[in-house]
C-alpha cells in the first residue's frame, strides 16, 4: 500500500463513520499569539476546544501539516539522526466535539489499523493513564475495560502523566490520552525482549503511531483542573510512522514518503544511499528540511532574521551546511527538492505545485546567501587562527558562539572545522554564552497570564463594526496578563465595533464609556477567533453596559489604506502580469504597505502605470460592494482572490470596487466610495526577499503632505541652484564639475602618495638583518594607506613596514612584511598587529604577510613607530 493509499483510506474510513473531511489549515499560524506553526493536529481546532466558538461540524477528520522546531516540542538537533523525527510532518486526526467519546474513538483506531490497514494484532501494545495522586486524578478506568474487550489485558499499559495525560499548553484544555504502539522489529529481537518494556523508551523500531486524546478538563492559570462543560475527542496519527509500519519498513525514511526525495539527492550526490553513515544523515537531513522550507513558504512565510522566518531561515541553513559539508554541494541545491516535493503531494497539498517558480525562487537565493555567509565565516576562523594556537590551539567559547549567531554555525559544524585544523573548542565557554543568550530572550518573554474571570457565560462576541463606529457593549469576560515592565488587561465584549488586527489590517482604538468613566482602549487584537480589547486599567464596575466607540478618525484613515491596498494589487496585476501574488501586507492609520510576488526592480514607468491606474479609479468614485456570508466555491466562481497562507472557512466576506477590477475575499474595513481616498501616491519600492517586491503608499491628507514637501525641497533646491526653469540640467551640471575636481583632487594625492614612498624608501634602516621602516604618516583613507603599503614592498627587498595614520579621526596601523621575512625569520604580520594595536586603544587582524588594525585613542600613534622597532628586534634576535 503506497503512502498515498494510506492517507485517502484513513480520510475515507473516517468518512464512513459520518466525519466532515477538512482540509489542512496552513502551516503558519496569523492570530494565536501562542503558536508560531501549526505545531499539532489539534490547533487549528483551539477554538472549538476552549469554547470561543462553536464547531460547525461535531465529527471532523483530516490530514494536517506540522511543524516542530522550537519551544516545548524542539526536535530539530534530532532530525536526521534517528529514523523518526522530522521537522515538518502530516498528523491525521479525527475529532469529536461534543460527540462520541471513549468507547466509540478507540474501538474506530482498533478497526481501522487491524481490518483496514491489516496490522499484526501481537505487534501493536495500548496505553492508558495509570491516575495521579496529587491532581486528585483516578486511573482510566473507561479506557482500560474498553480495551480488555479488543486486546490482550498483558498489552494494556499503565502510563504517567507523562506520557498519558496531555496538556495544550500551561493552561487550558487537558485530559488523560490512551496510546497505541507498534512493534516493528524482527521476530528474533521480539523473542529477546518482550516489546512492551520498550513502550515509550525511545526505541526506533517500538514507537507510537496513535493518540487518542479524551478531553475532560481545563487547566486553570493557577493550576488547578476543573471539568469542561462537553467532552471533546482528539486524536492524532503519526503518518510517516504509520506508512513505515504499513509498509514493513525500519525508518519513516525508508518509506515513499521520503524516497523519491532520497534517491534523488543520492543521485545528484553521487553518493549510495545506505552505503555511509555521514552522507546518510545529510541525505536525511535534506529530505526532511525541504518539506517544512517548501511548505512554509508556500503558506506565505519567507525566511527572515525574526520570529517564524528565523526559524525557517535556520531550517534551510541546516539543510545547506550538512549539503555543503557532506555532500561537497556547493552552488545552490535544495530549490531543486521543491519540485520533486510538489510533484509527489500535488494531490494532497496542491498549494506547493501552484506556486512551485516562487518557492524555488526564494530558496535558491537564501541557499546564496547562506553559502556566501559560510565562506566569511571560514574565512573570520582563519583570521583568528594565530590567536587560537595562542589559546592552547582552542576556539574558544565566545567565537565559537559569535560563529553560532551571526554567521549561523552550529556547534557541531565549528567542531568540524576544528578538527580539520587540529584545533579543540570551548565547550563549556559556548554553553554558558549561549545560556546568556536564552537567559536575555526568557527575560524579554516573560508574560503571566491570568484566567478569565467569565461575567456572561453564555454570550457570545458580535461584530458591527463594518456598519457602526459605536454600540452598546457589556463584558464578557477579562484576565489580567502581566508582561515584564506592565500590567494591563484584556476584554472581551458582546458586541463590539472594535476591529481586531488580522489581514495586515491595525486593531482599532477608541474608548469604553459607562457614565463618568471612560476606559482608553489601547489596541485589540485576535486571539484565534476571540475579538481582545486591550485596556490599562479595569472599569471600575466591570458589569455596567458600555458605549463602546472606535477612534472614528484614525479608522477612516485606515480605511482609505486598505481600499487604496485593494487598488494597488489590481493595477499591479495588470501592468506586470498575473503572476503578482499578495505575500503580506500593512495597512495603518500612517501608511500603506504591500508585498507581492515579483522577480525584477519595477520600473519609473512601471510604477507611474500603477499609480495613474489607481488614481483614475479613485476619480471614479466606485462604490464599495460587499457581500457577507458568501460560501467559499461562490466566492471563487465570482473571480475572487484568495490568498495563499490564509484560511478561510466555508462563508467568507467578498470586497468589490467593480466587478470586473477589484474582487477579493477581504475581512477589513473599508471606504464606502474609492472617492473618499482623496489620492494616491507611491513613495517606495524596493526588495523585501528573492522573489519578493515591496511597494509603500500614502493616501488623502497623507499624500497631499507628502507632494506639499517634495514641492517645497524642489523650491529650496531651485533657490540655492538659482535656476527656475530646469534644476535638473543645473544639478547634471554640477554633478560634472565635482567629478572634474575630485579626479584633479585623486591626481594630486596619488602624487603626493608617490613622494611619501620615495620619503620613506630613503629612511629604511638596517635592523636584525633586515630593511626596518616604522613611521607616521599623513594619508586620506584607508585606501590609500593600503597601496602605500603594497607599493614600499615593491620598491623596498627584505622589509619590515610599520604604518601608523589618523584617518577621519581615527587612528589606523597596517604592517606589511616580505615574503622572505615571513618564511625565513619567522615574522607574522598579524602577530605584530595586535601588539601594536594595543596602544590605539584597539584590535585587529589579518594574514602572515599583511595586517591592519584600528583604536579608539590617536594619540597612541605617535608611540607605535617605537614599539614596533622594540618587537621586531626582540622577534629576530630572540
Amino acid at each position: 500500500m503506497n503512502s498515498a493509499e494510506i492517507r485517502q483510506k484513513f480520510l475515507d474510513f473516517f468518512a464512513s463513520k459520518q466525519h466532515q473531511v477538512v482540509p489542512s489549515a496552513p502551516l503558519v499560524v496569523k492570530d494565536d499569539p501562542t503558536l508560531m506553526f501549526i505545531n499539532s493536529g489539534m490547533a487549528p481546532f483551539k477554538d472549538y476546544f476552549l469554547g470561543n466558538k462553536p464547531a460547525p461540524y461535531k465529527r471532523v477528520a483530516d490530514t494536517q501539516k506540522c511543524l516542530r522546531v522550537s519551544g516545548k516540542h524542539n526536535d530539530l538537533e534530532e532530525v536526521g539522526y534517528d529514523t523518526y523525527h522530522h521537522t515538518m510532518f502530516e498528523m491525521l486526526g479525527n475529532w469529536s466535539f461534543g460527540d462520541y467519546f471513549k468507547k466509540e474513538a478507540l474501538a474506530w483506531s482498533w478497526e481501522l489499523l487491524t481490518e483496514v490497514y491489516k496490522l499484526p494484532k501481537d505487534r501493536l501494545y495500548v496505553s492508558v493513564f495509570q491516575g495521579d495522586a496529587s491532581e486528585n486524578l483516578p486511573v482510566d478506568q473507561e479506557a482500560f475495560d474498553i480495551w480488555k474487550g479488543m486486546i490482550a489485558e498483558d498489552r494494556i499499559l499503565l502510563g504517567s502523566k507523562k506520557d498519558n495525560f496531555w496538556e495544550m499548553g500551561d493552561t487550558g484544555p487537558c485530559g488523560p490520552c490512551s496510546e497505541i504502539h507498534v512493534d516493528l522489529r524482527s521476530d528474533e529481537e521480539r523473542a529477546q525482549v518482550d516489546g512492551k518494556e520498550l513502550v515509550n523508551n525511545d526505541h526506533p523500531q517500538v514507537v507510537e503511531i496513535w493518540n487518542n486524546v479524551f478531553m475532560e478538563f481545563n487547566r486553570l492559570a493557577d493550576g488547578t483542573l476543573v471539568k469542561l462543560p462537553a467532552q471533546h475527542v482528539d486524536t492524532g496519527m503519526g503518518f510517516e510512522r504509520l506508512c513505515m509500519a504499513i509498509q514493513g519498513k525500519r525508518s519513516n525514511y525508508d518509506t515513499d514518503v521520503f524516497q523519491p526525495l532520497i534517491q534523488f539527492i543520492a543521485k545528484e550526490a553521487g553518493v549510495t544511499y545506505g552505503e555511509d553513515e555521514k552522507t546518510d544523515i545529510a541525505i536525511r537531513v535534506m529530505s526532511d528540511h525541504i518539506r517544512a522550507i517548501a511548505f512554509a513558504i508556500s503558506d506565505g512565510q519567507l525566511p527572515s532574521n525574526n520570529k517564524a522566518g528565523y526559524v525557517i531561515r535556520r531550517i534551510l541553513r541546516r539543510a545547506v551546511r550538512y549539503a555543503f559539508t557532506f555532500l561537497n554541494f556547493k552552488k545552490p541545491f535544495l530549490y531543486r527538492l521543491a519540485e520533486v516535493l510538489a510533484d509527489q503531494t500535488a494531490h494532497v497539498f496542491p498549494e506547493l505545485k501552484a506556486q512551485l517558480s516562487f518557492v524555488q525562487r526564494v530558496i535558491e537565493e537564501e541557499e546564496n546567501a547562506f553559502l556566501r555567509t559560510l565562506e566569511n565565516g571560514l574565512k573570520r576562523i582563519e583570521a583568528q587562527e594565530d590567536k587560537f594556537r595562542e589559546n592552547n590551539n582552542t576556539i574558544d567559547g565566545k567565537t565559537a558562539f559569535e560563529l553560532y549567531d551571526t554567521f549561523g554555525f552550529p556547534l557541531d559544524l565549528t567542531a568540524l572545522i576544528a578538527r580539520e585544523k587540529s584545533f579543540t573548542i570551548d565547550e563549556a565557554g559556548f554553553g554558558v554564552e549561549m545560556e546568556q543568550q536564552k537567559n536575555r530572550s526568557r527575560n524579554a518573554a516573560v508574560s503571566e497570564q491570568g484566567d478569565w474571570t467569565v461575567l456572561l457565560p453564555e454570550a457570545e462576541t458580535e461584530f458591527v463594526g463594518y456598519d457602526v463606529d459605536t454600540t452598546e457593549a457589556r463584558i464578557v469576560k477579562y484576565r489580567q496578563v502581566k508582561t515584564k515592565n506592565k500590567t494591563e488587561f484584556h476584554i472581551v465584549l458582546d458586541r463590539t465595533p472594535f476591529y481586531a488586527e488580522s489581514g495586515g489590517q491595525v486593531g482599532d482604538t477608541g474608548n469604553l464609556i459607562a457614565g463618568d468613566e471612560r476606559v482608553e482602549v489601547l489596541d485589540t487584537k485576535k486571539e484565534n477567533d476571540l475579538i481582545v480589547h486591550i485596556v490599562s486599567k479595569l472599569p471600575q464596575d466591570a458589569e455596567a453596559v458600555f458605549k463602546a466607540g472606535i477612534d472614528a478618525t484614525r479608522r477612516n484613515t485606515i480605511r482609505k489604506n486598505h481600499s487604496a491596498t485593494h487598488l494597488l494589487q489590481s493595477a499591479l496585476r495588470r501592468v506586470l502580469g498575473d503572476h503578482v501574488q499578495q505575500k503580506g501586507s500593512l495597512v495603518n492609520e500612517k501608511l500603506l504597505r504591500f508585498d507581492f510576488s515579483h522577480f525584477s526592480k519595477i520600473t519609473d514607468e512601471q510604477l507611474r502605470e500603477v499609480e495613474i491606474l489607481v488614481n483614475e479609479r479613485v476619480r471614479q468614485a466606485i462604490p464599495l460592494g460587499e457581500s457577507r456570508n458568501v460560501p467559499i466555491e461562490e466566492a471563487k466562481a465570482m473571480g475572487a482572490t484568495a490568498l495563499f497562507g490564509e484560511k478561510y472557512g466555508d462563508f467568507v466576506r467578498v470586497i468589490t470596487f467593480d466587478n470586473t477590477y477589484s474582487v477579493e475575499l477581504c475581512g477589513g474595513t473599508h471606504v464606502f466610495n474609492t472617492g473618499q481616498i482623496g489620492y494616491f501616491k507611491i513613495i517606495s519600492e524596493s526588495s523585501v526577499a528573492a522573489g519578493v517586491r515591496r511597494i509603500e503608499a500614502l493616501t488623502g491628507g497623507a499624500a497631499d503632505e507628502y507632494m506639499q514637501q517634495q514641492l517645497n525641497e524642489l523650491n529650496a533646491v531651485r533657490e540655492v541652484l538659482g535656476s527656475q526653469n530646469n534644476v535638473s540640467k543645473a544639478v547634471e551640471k554640477l554633478q560634472e564639475e565635482n567629478k572634474s575636481l575630485q579626479k584633479q583632487l585623486e591626481a594630486f594625492e596619488l602624487q603626493q602618495l608617490n613622494s611619501l614612498k620615495d620619503s620613506l624608501a630613503q629612511k629604511a634602516e638596517t635592523l636584525a638583518g633586515v630593511n626596518f621602516i616604522a613611521e607616521q604618516v599623513q594619508v586620506s583613507n584607508s585606501d590609500y594607506l593600503k597601496k602605500l603599503a603594497f607599493d614600499m614592498r615593491q620598491v623596498v627587498d627584505n622589509l619590515v613596514l610599520v604604518l601608523a595614520a589618523e584617518i577621519e579621526g581615527k587612528p589606523q596601523i597596517a604592517v606589511m612584511l616580505a615574503d622572505n621575512i615571513v618564511s625565513e625569520k619567522n615574522l607574522n604580520a598579524s602577530q605584530l598587529i595586535r601588539e601594536l594595536a594595543k596602544e590605539i586603544k584597539g584590535g585587529g587582524g589579518g594574514q602572515t604577510f599583511y595586517a591592519t588594525a584600528g583604536g579608539k585613542d590617536s594619540a597612541g600613534l605617535q608611540a607605535v613607530p617605537a614599539k614596533a622597532r622594540e618587537l621586531v628586534r626582540n622577534a629576530l634576535n630572540g
